[in-house]
């Protein structure tokens, strides 16, 4: 098996235990055990599980966001630029559940939480598309001149429990579903 393979198993392998029970309750060994490679061999890719968290939460953050702004409408009203941003995102984590429920862990985490924080002051040496679209909107005056983590939260807080129930059978997320829901988000974000 390649250095690559080995590496991409041990990331699967703590994407799948991570998502089903958790950080705490997902060790080391167990992970390699689930990825086939030794106890050992693990920490040559990964100098701790501290690592191997955050390095397998960029690796899901850039696959999402190249998956998302592909086809981004740059030159679009703001309406339009948030409403794709979010649909897509939406569809990204429909398809891939297993992301969504890592995400959501960590940003329930002490790692997520410095990383929110970070993107919200805007210290997080990535271009924030979103941020920027709060930014302009209020500047414009099309959104309400709530803090960033207001928008935030009244845009994507209704989404993570619209997904659970999704994951969990409880609503089916469909387009027409989901079109109705994201211009709910902007109703709730919009002057």
């Amino acid at each position: 098996m390649k250095t690559s393979e080995k590496r991409a198993d041990i990331m699967q392998a703590a994407l799948e235990l991570i998502a089903a029970q958790g950080f705490h309750r997902t060790p080391m060994a167990e992970i390699a055990g689930k990825a086939g490679v030794g106890a050992g061999t693990i920490y040559r890719y990964f100098e701790s599980k501290d690592v191997l968290i955050k390095e397998l939460y960029r690796g899901l953050e850039e696959k999402m966001r190249a998956t998302i702004l592909e086809g981004y409408p740059v030159e679009r009203p703001l309406r339009e630029r948030f409403l794709y941003l979010i649909r897509e995102l939406l569809r990204y984590l429909i398809t891939n559940p297993l992301h969504f429920r890592y995400m959501e862990q960590y940003f329930n985490s002490p790692y997520g939480i410095s990383t929110h924080r970070e993107r919200l002051l805007g210290k997080s040496g990535n271009q924030d598309i979103l941020m920027d679209i709060f930014e302009q909107g209020i500047e414009q005056r099309v959104l309400k001149e709530l803090p960033k983590a207001v928008l935030s939260s009244l845009a994507f807080g209704p989404l993570i429990f619209l997904l659970r129930d999704h994951i969990l059978g409880l609503v089916i997320l469909e387009d027409s579903l989901i079109k109705q829901t994201t211009e709910a988000c902007w109703d709730a974000i919009k002057r």
